[in-house]
Order: C-alpha cells, then sequence, then structure tokens
C-alpha cells in the first residue's frame, strides 16, 4: 500500500503576499515528515536572504494525519544592508561590481544580492592569489532608524603562487608557448579562473588543444598546475579551384592555388609553408616561408621568408625577407628585418604606357601584431591587428629613389550570439616613391583580398579593401556568410584612380577531408553595369593531416 503524502502551507502574524510565495518556490507535498521539516527550515533561510532577518519559526503546527502548517513570524522586511570593509581587502573600483553606494568606509548592498556578491568578492580574492579566501559577514546590528549593518570579515588564506607546471597528455609540448604565448609562467599569483582562459587560448595554435580545464595540487607550501593538452593533426594542405569568363574570348579559364603548411612537426612550434598561385593567364606566384618561434626558450623569434612573382613575358620580381620577433606578452608581437626585391623587365622591347624596368630595392623593416584568440573551432582568431612599415632605396639604371611601403591589416569578429556573428576586415597597403614603375606595385584582387575579381589582377601603388561579412553558424561544422566588399585604389603609373564594389555569399563546411569553403561573388568596378560575367566562383579545401 502506497505510503500517504504530507502537505505543509506557511502562515504569518501578517498575510503573506503570492510575490513571496513565488520567490520562496516553496515544495508543498512530501513523503515523510523529515523531508517536511527540512522544506520548513529551508522557508527559514530563504526569509532571512530576502530581508527579513527578524524571521522565526515559531512552530511546525499538526493540521491532521496528512496536513501541516509552519508559523512564522516575519518582521520588517530590511531592503538593503550597509557593509563596512577594509579597503586593504578591496579597493573602490573592485567593488563597483556588486555595488552601487561606495564609500571610503562601507558600501550597500541589495539584500536579495548578498549571496551572489560575496560569491564575486570571494572569486576577486581569489584572482589574487588567495585560493582558499574565505568571506563571512558578521556583526549585524540596528541603527536608531532600524537601518541594518554588518561588517565583512576576509580570511585570505595562504597566498598561493604557481610553483610547478605539469603537462599530461601532450608532454613533448614546447614549453615555450606556456611561458610566451599563454603567458604561464612560475612564480605568477595563482589564479584558476585566468588559468581556464590562458588553457584554452593554447587552441588557437593549431596544432595543440585543451582536453580539460587546468587542475591544481596544493600542498603545504607548493602548488602544481596541471595541464591537460593533447598534439593535434596541423599540417595543411590547401587548394582553391576557380571559374571564370575571359573577359576578351568569353571562354571558361581556370586559376589555381595550393598551399602546404607544415606545422609542429619537431615539437618545436616550427613553421614551413610552401605556396603556389597561377591564374590561368601566365601569372604565377610562388612563396616559401620558414618560421622558428622562441630560439633558445627566450621570447625571441626568427623568420625568413622568399617569393617569386612572374607576369606573363612581362616581368619577374623576387623578395627576400628576413625577420627577429620578439613576444612582448601573450597577444602582441613585434619584429624588426630587411626585406629585399630584385626585379627584371622580360620585354625584348618597350611598351608604351607600360612602365617596367630592371631594379632592385632594400628596405629596413619593423612592424608590430595583436592577435585576440577566441575558442570557437571555426573561427579561432577574434580579433588581428598587424602594422608593417618599411623605409629603403629603390635602385635602377641612372637613379635612385628613397621609398616607403606601409601595410596594415585590421580585422574582428563581433559576436551577436552563439550562431550570429559580423566579420569586418580592413587591408591597406601604400608605397611613397618619386616615381613608380609597373613590377614594384601591389598586387591584389581575389579570394584573400577583394572577392569578385581575379587573384592579383589589379595593380596599385595605393589600396584600400573592406570586407564584411554577416555569419550565421548552424552547428559547430557549418555556417553561412553575406559577401560585401568594397574597395578604392590608385595606380600612378597610369593615373588612375578606382572605386571596387563586390557582393555575394559563401559557405563553409567542416568534412572529414578538410574545411571546405564556397564563394560566389560578382565584382564591378565604379560606373560599370551589372553584368553576369563578372561572377566569380571559389572552392577550397584545407585538409589536415
Amino acid at each position: 500500500m502506497k505510503a500517504q503524502e504530507l502537505t505543509l502551507s506557511i502562515k504569518a502574524e501578517k498575510p503573506i503576499s503570492q510575490g513571496i510565495k513565488d520567490s520562496l518556490r516553496m515544495n508543498t507535498s512530501f513523503k515523510d515528515f523529515a523531508v517536511l521539516k527540512k522544506e520548513a527550515d529551508t522557508v527559514y533561510l530563504k526569509l532571512q536572504r530576502m530581508g527579513y532577518i527578524d524571521s522565526e519559526l515559531l512552530q511546525l503546527q499538526k493540521e491532521n494525519d496528512s496536513s501541516y502548517t509552519a508559523d512564522f513570524f516575519l518582521g520588517k522586511k530590511h531592503g538593503e544592508l550597509t557593509v563596512f570593509y577594509s579597503r586593504v581587502d578591496f579597493n573602490k573600483k573592485e567593488l563597483q561590481g556588486v555595488a552601487a553606494e561606495i564609500t571610503d568606509e562601507y558600501f550597500v548592498l541589495p539584500f536579495e544580492t548578498i549571496p551572489i556578491s560575496l560569491r564575486k568578492l570571494t572569486t576577486i580574492r581569489n584572482q589574487k592569489g588567495n585560493a582558499f579566501a574565505r568571506l563571512h559577514l558578521t556583526e549585524f546590528e540596528k541603527d536608531d532608524n532600524n537601518k541594518l549593518s554588518a561588517t565583512l570579515i576576509v580570511d585570505n588564506g595562504n597566498i598561493r603562487t604557481v610553483d610547478s607546471i605539469a603537462i599530461k597528455g601532450y608532454e613533448k609540448f614546447p614549453r615555450s608557448f606556456l611561458k610566451y604565448y599563454a603567458g604561464i609562467k612560475k612564480g605568477k599569483l595563482f589564479n584558476q579562473k585566468k588559468l581556464v582562459a590562458q588553457s584554452e587560448n593554447l587552441n588557437s595554435l593549431g596544432f595543440v588543444s585543451a582536453i580539460k580545464p587546468p587542475e591544481a595540487l596544493f600542498r603545504k607550501d607548493s602548488t602544481t598546475v596541471y595541464f591537460y593538452l593533447e598534439k593535434q593533426n596541423n599540417n595543411l594542405f590547401d587548394g582553391i579551384l576557380g571559374f571564370a569568363t575571359d573577359e576578351e574570348t568569353q571562354k571558361l579559364v581556370f586559376n589555381g592555388y595550393l598551399n602546404l603548411e607544415l606545422n609542429n612537426n619537431l615539437n618545436y612550434g616550427e613553421q614551413l609553408l610552401l605556396n603556389y598561385k597561377a591564374d590561368g593567364k601566365e601569372q604565377v606566384n610562388f612563396r616559401a616561408k620558414a618560421t622558428l618561434p622562441y630560439l633558445l626558450k627566450t621570447p625571441f623569434g626568427l623568420s625568413g621568408e622568399l617569393k617569386i612573382f612572374k607576369r606573363d613575358s612581362t616581368f619577374i620580381t623576387t623578395e627576400q625577407q628576413l625577420r627577429t620577433t620578439y613576444q612582448i606578452n601573450p597577444k602582441s608581437t613585434t619584429y624588426i628585418g630587411y626585406k629585399g626585391y630584385d626585379s627584371s623587365n622580360l620585354l625584348d622591347i618597350a611598351v608604351a604606357g607600360t612602365p617596367v624596368e630592371d631594379f632592385k630595392s632594400k628596405f629596413f623593416i619593423a612592424g608590430a601584431s595583436y592577435i585576440k584568440p577566441q575558442n570557437k573551432k571555426l573561427f579561432p582568431i577574434k580579433t588581428l591587428i598587424s602594422f608593417d612599415g618599411g623605409v629603403g632605396v629603390r635602385e635602377k639604371e641612372g637613379s635612385n629613389d628613397n621609398q616607403v611601403r606601409i601595410e596594415t591589416l585590421l580585422n574582428n569578429i563581433f559576436n551577436l550570439n552563439y550562431k550570429n556573428s559580423i566579420f569586418v576586415q580592413n587591408i591597406t597597403s601604400v608605397l611613397f616613391s618619386d616615381t613608380y614603375l609597373v613590377n614594384e606595385l601591389f598586387r591584389f584582387g581575389g579570394i584573400n583580398s577583394i572577392r569578385g575579381f581575379n587573384e592579383n589582377s589589379i595593380d596599385a601603388s595605393l589600396f584600400s579593401v573592406i570586407n564584411t561579412e554577416y555569419r550565421y553558424q548552424f552547428n559547430e561544422g557549418m555556417y553561412a556568410h553575406s559577401i560585401i566588399d568594397v574597395g578604392y585604389f590608385e595606380n600612378e603609373t597610369l593615373s588612375l584612380k578606382q572605386n571596387l564594389y563586390s557582393f555575394g555569399f559563401g559557405l563553409g563546411l567542416n568534412t572529414r577531408a578538410g574545411l571546405f569553403k564556397f564563394n560566389i561573388a560578382n565584382g564591378n568596378t565604379e560606373n560599370q553595369d551589372f553584368s553576369f560575367s563578372n561572377t566569380k566562383i571559389h572552392i577550397s579545401i584545407s585538409s589536415k593531416f
């Protein structure tokens, strides 16, 4: 036979409003008296937290075999609590997160926010290395106006620092990345929340993932932090196949792009990059780059790069670059270095209006970058700011010209919510010189600059492009986005200034073979009528191995 359930109701010296009852969220049906009694005690504690500091549970009265009534004395409800504190424990700025009214001696808390406010203040103490800090209120008093006050007592415990670091799962992980890229160092104050964020930041490296939050082992006189990491395949093969209509012949032409990245195969964080592009019109672009980070476990790194660009039978330009980098902090890097250009005119005879000549250039270069990662697989970088500048001399037959080259890249993702975001990017490059040659100009256009145009099809002494995307993420492996690009460029060799526009849409899909991207965009110049023949389709797949 099923036991009869017991019921509980409450009453007080004055009517209890429905609003109070809703706030109490009280259970009214119980399997036995012990559970019922526990609920009555819980209601008493809830009343105390709601501001009925004088409340009491007077009696628990049995009405009949199955029903009970809890008789409470409520008293006056206090809406706020004045908390006296020591400025040694907290400053005004820290208290602004929990209170609006703050003085040098006290702050005022709405009564119902006291538990969550104490938790927030405890977290602040934890972030200062007091991993075992405890806060409580004592010395409750009422003044002549029946206002309630209390004193905040802080038991800080021992200040904890990170004394040792252990890595589980990927023991050969290059520890320099912990120190300089993530900012995790021995001797720093122990801050669990910050350590979790730093561990997640490692995910943006690509060759490692944090499989669970870090844990700490507290001994009497030391603290050891354990990081749980897993090595990821991050060698990348990337290919693009593009379709376009030749404006002169109206025939379908192809352009291609191949990219090979070898990352961290020696467990050093090193990178080797090989890149090849061809646009179907005898335009060839080759790039090779090697990067060695954190040399001798210092924040200094080294990178070398070679670029070769050939335009049909017009010219060929070789670019060499050597950089020494320095990691300022986990998000910021700076560098200095050398960049040289060597270009040859391949034309047998001069073409009127096409200033192509043999030249050599030497530049001293310097720059800096800021990268803010985010914990998203498809979009691991939230903010990127990069500045590259160079001062040098161009030597050609009969003259030398002083030159300045400046290149900037800025992008940011505005996360509206989990599924919706807006991506905005600006790329700007400018060459300052007394005279200009075609074979030294910037080249842009295509999937990595302004979409809807052929790769590297536009020559410019100055250009600026704004890329925008509204992104909708269906799940962790699929998203769709709009394409709205706007550009402006100047070509001093042609005395040309022009605006560019591009519209379209794209799709990204994470497959077993890699990240598949499909973009379709229509590019137009200023005062040009819309034409479907200007539509470009770009298909790419980035496969990790």
